[in-house]
């Protein structure tokens, strides 16, 4: 539970309720993109850091009264945040803490590349409250990793990873991607063994999904390289969560691994439908029933706060109803690993979730993609398969 602090435990007509409240920072900033990347970011557009920092610090000012919450979680992502010098990522952490109130147990996490950091920016990470990094290193094959447009080599990583050990931050993800062209099954086992020596608290491991426009997809069409069989693939997912639940790490969400008490709080958090406001350019934010988006141009974004229009960079994408409210909740809910918990849907929606959605779960139930145990809705080892199967039913 957060603590109430001095700033928000008292107002005119009482006390106020603290709620939770997470952030989300984007820097679309990278050195090259990775041929799968459909995310929104920038290579070669380094000039432009300073001018979007300043933006980025403005908009953060804007929407800043908010009293009554508490500042639980702080992610800052890209992009490649830890391109930028450590300064950049100083100043927009201390405007966060300057009109915001941080709690003093707040995850704070940055995602980076190998071959980006050293020490001295490392330390200056840990200076200004980071307290989680998450690591990109998706394979320990180097030629993988060159295949599919990675800056650095498993070496690199290594050294990347000591360095995050040496300054003292005892909470580090590891990224990890299955489905890789040419991937062998071996090869997964390898790198999966290879990154659980190290002991990181917390392992993501995805799949690759091949998007429109990405240089992966035009290297597949032209037979460049070659996917693993969706058989193989699965497979693939299988073996890992057996390696890694053998070695210690809890399986708590369809892609995330995470030693008891590490799992991301960040992300947990989204998944269980709380708050969140977004920062930057194609930011999402979550907030009051609402979920609205940053325009996904750099210019644009600049200029439209240089100008006082901060307005004109958010579009709003859905404000939700009662009933979308409740669908969304069983959707993300029914990515994690313990499904949607019956009793906590009732304290939200009042509602009993198995009888407003009877209809789906019966479905479901039938067609073994979900099952109901005691006070919990959640996947089968077949729903964990055909997942998307089973949200399609919330949309």
């Amino acid at each position: 539970m957060p603590h109430l602090s001095p700033m928000s435990q008292q107002s005119g007509k009482g006390v106020l309720k603290i709620k939770e409240l997470g952030i989300y920072i984007h820097i679309p900033f990278c050195k090259q993109k990775c041929y799968y990347c459909d995310f929104i970011s920038y290579e070669k557009k380094e000039d432009n850091i300073k001018e979007y920092i300043e933006a980025l610090k403005e908009e953060i000012k804007q929407e800043a009264n908010k009293k009554e919450y508490e500042i639980t979680t702080i992610y800052i992502g890209g992009g490649t945040p830890s391109l930028m010098e450590a300064s950049y990522i100083e100043e927009i952490i201390t405007t966060i803490k300057e009109h915001y109130n941080v709690m003093e147990t707040a995850e704070i996490t940055i995602e980076m590349n190998p071959g980006t950091v050293d020490k001295e920016k490392l330390l200056a990470y840990q200076k200004v409250g980071i307290n989680r990094v998450s690591i990109g290193l998706q394979s320990t094959n180097n030629q993988r990793l060159k295949q599919i447009g990675r800056i650095h080599t498993y070496e690199e990583f290594l050294t990347c990873y000591h360095l995050v050990r040496e300054v003292g931050i005892k909470n580090i993800n590891v990224d990890l991607m299955l489905g890789l062209p040419n991937q062998t099954l071996e090869e997964l086992q390898s790198s999966i063994h290879q990154v659980i020596s190290l002991q990181p608290e917390h392992i993501s491991l995805y799949s690759l999904i091949v998007e429109e426009h990405t240089k992966m997809q035009k290297m597949i069409e032209e037979k460049q390289v070659t996917l693993p069989e969706e058989e193989l693939e699965r497979t693939m997912y299988w073996e890992a969560k057996k390696i890694l639940e053998e070695n210690g790490y809890f399986h708590y969400e369809i892609s995330n691994f995470a030693k008891i008490g590490y799992e991301s709080k960040h992300n947990t958090n989204c998944w269980l439908q709380k708050e969140y406001l977004g920062f930057g350019v194609a930011a999402h934010s979550y907030f009051q029933n609402k979920r609205y988006c940053n325009t996904t141009s750099l210019e644009e974004y600049c200029k439209n706060i240089e100008e006082g229009n901060f307005t004109k960079n958010q579009t709003v994408c859905e404000i939700q109803t009662e009933e979308e409210k409740k669908r969304e909740y069983m959707l993300l809910g029914l990515r994690m690993l313990e499904g949607v918990n019956v009793q906590e849907f009732k304290n939200k929606f009042i509602e009993n979730p198995i009888y407003v959605f009877h209809k789906e779960l019966e479905k479901l139930v039938k067609q073994e993609l979900v099952e109901i145990d005691l006070n919990q809705i959640k996947l089968t080892k077949k729903g964990l398969d055909l997942a998307n199967l089973v949200w399609e039913e919330f949309i």
